[in-house]
């Protein structure tokens, strides 16, 4: 896992993965609840555009337990 100060006693094991209209998926933040991560997914896919601080509209914003690639948690 993920450690926050690399003395590895906090670990980050939620990300928030962008993934864009042609599949392609980009870990966006690692945070350590999934409520946390939910919340911050739900703010950048809020769907106002970037001069208004939201997300893009071409992409979507998911939440995956660390060692989960596939989506299926989603």
């Amino acid at each position: 896992m993920r450690s926050v100060s690399g003395d590895g006693d906090s670990v980050l094991p939620w990300h928030v993965i962008r993934e864009d209209g042609h599949g392609n998926r980009y870990r966006v933040g690692s945070y350590a609840t999934r409520t946390e991560a939910q919340q911050v997914a739900d703010r950048l896919g809020s769907g106002a555009g970037p001069a208004e601080g939201g997300g893009d509209r071409d992409g979507s914003y998911l939440v995956e337990p660390l060692g989960c690639a596939s989506g299926e948690y989603a």
